[in-house]
């Protein structure tokens, strides 16, 4: 009954996915035509969770995808329609029992503090008066997410066959890699688990400085996370960091330190350090929310990375461009000469790196230009026969994101060169 029930729900899904796509050709052929990249990213804001989420994967994986694709996917905002609170309340009593609201809470406020494709974050007060946000995955997603992926899969499958040369960008691979990631933000048990071992790496390296929010297990399940509440600030909002702390650039350095510390002694990293999973707390402490996106890297992987890092810190463009060179995948030999020669056109053309080759980074504090200068390193390695890993794409664009906050809480320290900084450690 419950494969019969599954299908039924697959088929409505094909159905709806149908519908908006033959609205969206319907509207093209009466001349509505915008740019193809516009079109195909409103298309999936209106085909709704998966393809919202794939937007979001296309516009941080400049490995995969073109220019054009990966600028108009950053409009593509992860923030959806609230739910009414009465289909909240039936996952949580599916969850947690009928009585949740009486025997684990005290309060929930049915107003939603933030509503994303796959949950919704409400504010909550557990009956010992702790207070807590409790994350509740929407109806229906996981399936909804199955359905989309596997028939995306198929898909990807037909056009290699059909056009065996785009079999180097594995369309069905990348598929299978979204997938991986999305059913994964779906079981809110392996959050936990990432929160629960992220502050063993903690206790473990005895950091007391930065915190993690504290896991309440009998009011969480498979669908519903319920996590300590911190009240702080985003790390870009200096002038109320000053109320928190004497020190921005010392909190900033503390934050920069722990995630560099996780890449190497912990079994993964943050992956979406973006200023607001990273708090400082009223008692001046950096809270750091919100893993459904973590990273892994492989030893050899790390290796490249780190030799890259050292040639930043040298201003070695040579060693840039072998470094990346064995960070990427290849099937051509690459000329590291003229690789390196690239990479130093691109780092003067954008005002990063001084002749003297002293590292100065001097980037604007928006996203566009994060990704723009992420986007363009990566093309340059395509341009020499070179494909990087995702991971690879996340763990640059992390940098990025705290090359940002040095420019806004601490302009004068030099990231690849301050003696506080043990990113390669």
């Amino acid at each position: 009954m419950s494969v019969f029930k599954d299908s039924v729900k697959a088929a409505k899904r094909i159905g709806q996915t149908a519908k908006v796509v033959g609205t969206t050709a319907t509207r093209w052929a009466m001349g509505n035509r915008p740019p193809t990249a516009r079109l195909v990213r409103q298309t999936f804001e209106e085909l709704g969770a998966t393809y919202i989420k794939l937007g979001q994967f296309i516009a941080s994986s400049p490995t995969f995808f073109p220019k054009e694709y990966i600028d108009e996917f950053q409009l593509c905002l992860d923030k959806t329609k609230a739910i009414p609170f009465s289909e909240i309340n039936r996952i949580l009593i599916e969850e947690l029992g009928p009585d949740y609201n009486r025997v684990i809470f005290s309060y929930i406020d049915q107003t939603p503090l933030a509503s994303a494709s796959i949950a919704q974050v409400h504010a909550a007060k557990l009956v010992t008066g702790e207070d807590v946000v409790i994350k509740v995955q929407k109806p229906g997603v996981r399936n909804i997410l199955l359905t989309d992926l596997n028939f995306l899969y198929v898909a990807a499958k037909l056009i290699e066959a059909i056009a065996p040369k785009i079999s180097w960008t594995s369309l069905s691979g990348i598929i299978e890699e979204i997938q991986r990631t999305m059913i994964e933000e779906c079981d809110f048990y392996k959050e936990a688990n990432n929160l629960q071992e992220f502050q063993k790496f903690l206790d473990d390296t005895g950091n007391a400085d930065v915190v993690v929010p504290k896991v309440y297990s009998h009011a969480s399940a498979l669908r519903v996370l319920t996590m300590e509440r911190f009240f702080g600030v985003p790390l870009t909002d200096l002038d109320t960091i000053r109320k928190y702390c004497s020190d921005p650039e010392t909190t900033l350095v503390t934050a920069m330190n722990t995630w560099f510390a996780s890449l190497t002694q912990c079994n993964f990293f943050h992956a979406d350090v973006h200023a607001g999973n990273l708090m400082v707390l009223r008692d001046g402490k950096i809270g750091f929310i919100d893993f459904g996106i973590v990273g892994r890297i492989g030893e050899g992987t790390w290796k490249g990375v780190s030799d890259f890092i050292t040639a930043i810190m040298m201003g070695n463009f040579h060693g840039m461009a072998d470094a990346l060179s064995r960070i990427g995948i290849t099937k051509r030999e690459v000329d590291i000469d003229a690789f390196a020669e690239d990479i130093k056109s691109l780092y003067s053309k954008m005002d990063i790196m001084e002749p003297d080759s002293t590292v100065v980074y001097n980037m604007h504090s928006n996203e566009e230009d994060i990704n723009s200068i992420l986007m363009e390193l990566v093309r340059i390695g395509e341009d020499h026969g070179l494909h990087f890993p995702r991971e690879f794409a996340l763990l640059l664009k992390q940098f990025l994101y705290f090359d940002r906050y040095v420019h806004i809480l601490a302009p004068e320290l030099d990231m690849f060169m301050d003696e506080r900084l043990s990113m390669l450690q």
